[in-house]
């Protein structure tokens, strides 16, 4: 992207209107490069923002913030001052005017309208702040300081005009602008003003009284229509064709008026946001960091709070500065394929190529391809790739050469750790590049995967955006939930096989940290313990009672019995049970998904087993109730599975207010842990890990919070000793 350094600056740094340089040419020139615009402005009028509407449609396009300090209420004196000014004199209206709304909306025209459109647009973002003043004494200051940021450089303007549309094309506005790149002058000219314009706005400064904003908030609100980024756009271009002034403006306004056209062309067929209120602030802020990182950079946030919609803001913020699309998606299956299409068909990026092995029609997408290398100015290419595909041999014959061309953005990024997709990209180039995970680290770093995978991205925990579950369900981007664990214990035989599992860990393979294999086994017993089986029918139960056992989602062990998958045996024991409940399976090879899932928000399916397939990207926001059966140890899993309840869901009359979170938890019976306390405490810290991590964030959790700490006392242990021996609070 174009930044200050790269305009043109008459050689003493000086506009003046009656000069080859005018004011016009700087605003015009400087403020869509400008990242953030603070003004200190004695008075605007409304007819001051008809020469700069492309400017400033420009500015908010590209994600421009705006600070205003100014005057809405003018004395007796100023007002005789001002209109007896020659140079204000035919300003069609003061800004004194607001006291008559309905006055103002009928003089203001189609320039002053345009700026109260950009203005509530911004305020509507969040990305206006405007504070009223009076100087003291009781009388207002002739002036008006700009401050400019592009994100690296700062400039800083000064004049004795005000911001009206006289003062910038017609005799009477000259300044010198200082640079901060420039002589050491300029640059404590500029540090000294930032200092006094955050002072201003801290409310600090001696020269200030401090009037309401809220006053002119409203009057924005009142008069500003609500446009889009594209909307404001096109109504720019529409209305600066009316002006017409001396052969200079006439020269600059020509000029912006061909370059802004074709960013109206840009947008019209490239991405954009796509919801009207645009993207949230904790959005914007990991595109700012990941920008500032040179655009390389790790998010992690919690699931459920808009990951791919993150990560889509960045492509299309860097597509308004290149005019370029040129990305890859790189995800785990082909259930993120699909739902990261409909994401990108959405923000309408040209139709992005499906690449996994599944596709029937990926021949003809790699030819397509290939033909689109041959023309090196190329600039419009989407490709959505599972990580098998990424590090296969024909995706790199094709892609090698040109992936440091595209943004690559690495979908739950902990699967990059995968040996064989590491030996796979190591030796490859990147340029820009985004890792998406809600739990970067892979658990068992057996191989250094997870340095590996903060290498690549160039960050270390908190990585270069952080955005918690507690933070998202504090600021209502998920649901609260209610959490209640249920507990129950292993047989004699599980408990003895369990013990003979936990002692093979330690008869490992070469390069093992433990073995695998009995650890596998020996998770899939927990899963699969008879007793879960009963209280899972006690809880279904109690939904049915208290009639909400719609939208019920239970987390079910992978593994068989006599040849039997347990998660079918399941299904038919519920469907025996309670033969009014409608239940269906998701797996692996499930067809027709869309329309299960369908099914099951539209409640024609009321409960849904799954086993791990839900875990990664799959939305099914309705979920009112989740069955934890098959939770095992896995940070991952189970962190992953709750943000995938918590989802928000509004349709209708129907707003998802609580989560219920039913958790069954395996513990030994009180003479099994006497028996072989060792083994069985550190399975009690185990399960009480995923506990405490649930009950933390919980609502209403007293009752949970009894619940827990009673079956502590039956092992005569602590809430203390068990957090302490997970440094939960570290």
């Amino acid at each position: 992207m174009k930044n200050f350094k790269d305009i043109k600056f008459p050689i003493t740094s000086q506009y003046s209107s009656d000069s080859e340089h005018i004011p016009l040419e700087f605003y015009e020139d400087a403020i869509p490069k400008a990242k953030t615009i603070d003004m200190v402005l004695g008075y605007f009028s409304s007819n001051a923002i008809k020469t700069l509407c492309l400017g400033f449609s420009e500015f908010i396009y590209l994600g421009g913030s705006l600070r205003i300090v100014t005057n809405h209420q003018l004395t007796e004196e100023d007002k005789i001052n001002l209109l007896t000014d020659v140079e204000v004199k035919n300003e069609n209206r003061i800004i004194d005017i607001f006291q008559d709304l309905k006055l103002l909306k009928e003089e203001l025209g189609p320039f002053g309208e345009h700026f109260f459109d950009c203005l509530k647009y911004l305020m509507k973002q969040n990305r206006l702040v405007i504070l009223p003043v009076m100087h003291k004494p009781n009388a207002m200051a002739h002036y008006k300081k700009i401050i400019l940021f592009d994100g690296e450089n700062y400039l800083y303007v000064s004049g004795s005009a005000n911001f009206t549309s006289a003062g910038i094309i017609k005799n009477g506005e000259s300044f010198i602008v200082d640079k901060s790149w420039g002589g050491e002058t300029e640059k404590q000219r500029i540090e000294q003003e930032r200092n006094n314009f955050d002072l201003i706005f801290e409310k600090k400064h001696t020269s200030y009284d401090y009037l309401n904003p809220e006053d002119v908030k409203g009057i924005i609100q009142h008069i500003g229509n609500d446009l889009t980024e594209l909307e404001l756009l096109e109504k720019a271009a529409k209305i600066i064709r009316h002006f017409s002034d001396s052969a200079k403006i006439k020269k600059v306004i020509d000029r912006r008026t061909s370059e802004f056209q074709n960013i109206i062309n840009n947008t019209k067929k490239g991405p954009r946001f796509p919801y009207d209120e645009g993207p949230r602030e904790y959005q914007k802020k990991a595109y700012i960091n990941w920008k500032n990182k040179n655009n390389v950079g790790l998010f992690a946030m919690a699931t459920g709070t808009g990951k791919t919609l993150t990560s889509a803001y960045c492509l299309i913020e860097e597509f308004k500065l290149t005019g370029i699309q040129k990305n890859i998606i790189v995800v785990p299956g082909k259930e993120l394929v699909e739902q990261w299409y409909d994401e990108l068909k959405g923000a309408n990026f040209t139709r992005p190529v499906k690449w996994y092995s599944g596709n029937t029609g990926l021949n003809k997408e790699i030819e397509h391809i290939k033909l689109l290398k041959q023309h090196s100015n190329f600039n419009a290419l989407n490709v959505i790739i599972t990580y098998d595909s990424f590090s296969s041999e024909r995706f790199l014959s094709v892609f090698k050469s040109i992936l440091k061309d595209f943004i690559i953005v690495f979908d739950e990024t902990h699967n990059m750790g995968a040996k064989g997709f590491m030996g796979a990209i190591k030796n490859l180039e990147f340029g820009k590049r985004i890792g998406l995970s809600a739990t970067p680290l892979r658990l068992w770093d057996e191989n250094n995967e997870n340095q590996f995978i903060e290498d690549f991205f160039q960050t270390s925990p908190p990585y270069t955006f952080s955005f918690t579950m507690e933070e998202a369900i504090e600021k209502g981007y998920l649901c609260k939930y209610h959490y209640e664990p249920f507990f129950v214990t292993f047989s004699c035989e599980e408990w003895e096989e369990y013990l003979k599992l936990t002692r093979q860990l330690h008869n490992k393979q070469k390069n093992e940290k433990i073995n695998t294999k009995a650890a596998l086994k020996r998770q899939l017993l927990k899963d699969q313990a008879e007793s879960k089986t009963s209280e899972i029918i006690k809880i279904i139960k109690k939904l049915i009672e208290i009639n909400s056992f719609k939208n019920t989602l239970i987390y079910c062990p992978k593994g068989y019995d006599n040849n039997e998958r347990y998660i079918h045996i399941l299904q038919d024991l519920i469907q025996e049970k309670f033969p009014s409940i409608n239940t269906a399976t998701f797996l692996g090879e499930t067809n027709n998904r869309d329309l299960l899932l369908k099914d099951f928000e539209d409640e024609t399916v009321h409960m849904l087993l799954a086993i791990k397939c839900l875990d990664e990207g799959v939305n099914i926001p309705k979920t009112m109730n989740a069955i934890f059966v098959a939770s095992g140890q896995n940070y991952r899993e189970f962190i992953q599975r709750r943000g995938r309840v918590l989802r928000n869901y509004k349709k209708n009359d129907f707003t998802k207010e609580f989560a219920e979170i039913y958790d069954v938890v395996l513990l030994p019976s009180l003479n099994q842990y006497n028996n072989n306390r060792l083994i069985a405490e550190r399975l009690v810290i185990s399960e009480f890990k995923r506990m405490y991590e649930f009950y933390n964030l919980a609502s209403d959790k007293f009752s949970t919070y009894k619940k827990i700490n009673n079956a502590l006392e039956t092992y005569g242990l602590t809430e203390g000793y068990i957090r302490s021996q997970l440094d939960i609070n570290q």
